[in-house]
């Protein structure tokens, strides 16, 4: 999806929104707003894949996989921050994908790319809980993994150790929660 469609698509986006019963700016969405509108991704492709506009979205990598997530999410999560690095941890940093002051919530987006990755996801998902559960904004990590050649070798494994709440010594705890449409 080019640009210009991608602007034209949240320009109507944002249209419909106005359309809708009266909210306040101060309307925040919980966490599980955002984990119900994830769990629409996939009919929101198979809608626009599917128009005789000529409209498609093509996702091959973890890039374009943002872009529609953001899509989808920015007109309704108003305080949705696109890719800011997190404070630096020992000798490194990472980038969230997107985060949610006001819903205490981070958003990474993870691309399955080949059969390898798939199998060694799970190191990767612990590598962000740890490096999250110290971000002070961060009380919800959601996980949205687009795998569109079923490569993870077994999701209801992945979901039982990825999906719980954790608590840490210094009394924080970090609720993790797994999107793979």
């Amino acid at each position: 999806m080019s640009l210009d469609q991608q602007s034209e698509l949240l320009a109507r986006i944002s249209e419909f929104r106005k359309t809708l019963p009266d909210s306040s700016a101060q309307d925040i969405l919980s966490c599980g707003d955002i984990l119900a509108a994830l769990q629409q991704f996939s009919e929101c492709v198979r809608y626009l894949n599917t128009r005789r506009s000529g409209t498609e979205i093509s996702l091959e990598n973890e890039a374009s996989v943002q872009d529609a997530v953001f899509l989808m999410l920015r007109p309704w999560v108003h305080d949705l921050i696109p890719e800011s690095p997190t404070e630096k941890l020992g000798n490194r940093y990472t980038i969230k994908d997107f985060s949610s002051k006001s819903s205490k919530t981070i958003i990474e987006i993870k691309f399955i790319r080949n059969e390898m990755h798939g199998k060694e996801i799970t190191k990767e998902l612990y590598d962000d809980i740890e490096n999250y559960r110290h971000n002070p904004n961060c009380e919800h990590l959601v996980f949205f993994i687009y795998d569109p050649d079923s490569h993870i070798p077994d999701v209801n494994a992945l979901r039982m150790v990825i999906e719980e709440k954790r608590l840490y010594g210094d009394g924080r705890s970090l609720h993790c929660h797994l999107v793979i449409p």
